[in-house]
């Protein structure tokens, strides 16, 4: 298992303006990690830093571990679906022009007046496509524990079997089930035969009147993002749940705590102690 750094985690600096694309992957390359994690909400002008971002990678010496991005098929309208998928198409393509074999996706939101039911077929149908586009591109997709329809384990296992397609796996993101209050111990468990993404993330209880980064789960729990080893999630074992099912793939840091450039070194300190225990 390599260890990878999302830009997610730096997302409150590139909001302020401190940060940017080649500013996240200096800052990474500084960090011990073998690789980076990018998303499509980062790209100002994608077409032509597509080819900076690579050249900056080779000069870094690290690798893009995977291509992320937002896309949500809970599209009442037929069209915003076509929309949707073809985002998800682009992704793919812009994976295969930065050489990297895997994309993070998700499933989608809740929209009032809808049945879940629906929804839920919305998102099926939108996957499949653009599992089967991915297939044909050399790119597996990863679907994250996220949201009302994938939040679970058994949600996004769900998910996989009705797609079908040996191009959608799981993206195990630690903190997100607390969430949606579920043990993440438990469900890395449930989802180990599916990994092809693991995202590190932690949580702990947020104080009575803490405002900022603060999270609330679907049984009320007020939550906060924290480095890596201060919160609930035991990651200890779960990294020892993969390594005995022989995932040997990535490990992306995403940091959701406050004051990221402390918390991300933080974070990153405790991931490398953790693997030199296996």
């Amino acid at each position: 298992m390599k260890l990878s750094l999302s830009m997610w985690s730096m997302v409150e600096p590139v909001k302020a303006g401190k940060m940017n694309l080649m500013r996240f992957i200096d800052f990474a390359a500084s960090q011990p990690v073998a690789g980076v994690e990018l998303l499509d909400y980062f790209w100002r002008d994608e077409k032509s830093e597509i080819p900076a971002v690579k050249k900056k990678l080779a000069d870094t010496r690290l690798e893009l571990a995977v291509y992320s991005i937002s896309n949500d098929f809970f599209q009442p309208d037929a069209g915003a679906r076509q929309l949707q998928l073809a985002d998800l198409k682009r992704g793919v393509d812009v994976a295969n022009e930065l050489s990297v074999s895997l994309v993070r996706v998700f499933s989608g939101s809740y929209r009032e007046g809808y049945s879940p039911a629906q929804g839920l077929a919305w998102i099926i149908e939108g996957l499949a496509a653009g599992a089967a586009y991915a297939e044909r591109n050399g790119v597996t997709l990863a679907l994250e524990n996220h949201g009302l329809f994938a939040g679970r384990s058994e949600q996004v296992r769900n998910i996989i079997e009705q797609v079908n397609s040996p191009a959608l796996r799981a993206n195990l993101d630690t903190g997100n089930f607390l969430l949606a209050a579920e043990n993440p111990l438990a469900a890395a468990q449930n989802l180990v035969d599916l990994i092809a993404l693991a995202h590190l993330k932690d949580f702990g209880h947020a104080e009575p009147n803490q405002a900022g980064h603060v999270f609330e789960s679907l049984d009320g729990k007020r939550l906060i993002g924290s480095a890596l080893g201060d919160g609930l999630v035991d990651l200890e074992a779960i990294i020892a749940t993969l390594d005995q099912a022989g995932y040997r793939g990535w490990l992306s840091l995403e940091y959701e705590g406050p004051d990221p450039i402390s918390g991300v070194p933080q974070s990153l300190l405790a991931a490398e102690t953790l693997l030199a225990r296996r």
